[in-house]
């Protein structure tokens, strides 16, 4: 994949450029992927915060609550609704993209899939991706440095 690439919200009024490629990226089974995302899992590409650039529009967030006592902050199309993107308070140099506003999805195959053990019984996971029933302990495959 050649970059920068480009994304945006269902509704178009959000539009994003990313410069680099991902640090990682994944699949998270947890229920509240599932809740956030209204399927089964949730899929995150990890970029540098610095490399993502929002180019038209604005986004709205809100925090809630992650775990260890850290924060998460959700950004999204106040328009549509679109999750773009969420940055935890453990790695806040990192954004996870929602990988599906991106124009070209193509290119991108998730490295690991976490917390499988909430995974619903009928998705198959593939057995030569690394998978962890819950979040690892070590979090350095995340691609960030705590801070």
């Amino acid at each position: 994949m050649d970059f920068p690439i480009q994304g945006g919200c269902q509704c178009e009024a959000v539009r994003y450029q990313i410069n680099n490629a991902p640090v990682v990226s994944y699949v998270c089974h947890c229920t509240v992927c599932q809740t956030q995302s209204g399927s089964a899992f949730g899929l995150a590409a990890r970029f540098q915060k610095d490399d993502f650039h929002l180019t038209q529009g604005q986004l709205t967030s809100f925090d809630r609550p992650g775990s260890n006592d850290h924060k998460m902050t959700n950004s999204f199309c106040a328009i549509c609704g679109t999750r773009i993107h969420h940055v935890t308070s453990r790695f806040p140099k990192l954004i996870s993209l929602k990988p599906g506003t991106l124009d070209d999805t193509s290119w991108l195959k998730p490295e690991l899939h976490v917390f499988t053990r909430s995974a619903q019984p009928w998705v198959i996971l593939p057995d030569d991706v690394p998978q962890f029933e819950t979040m690892p302990a070590d979090r350095s495959i995340f691609g960030g440095k705590t801070k």
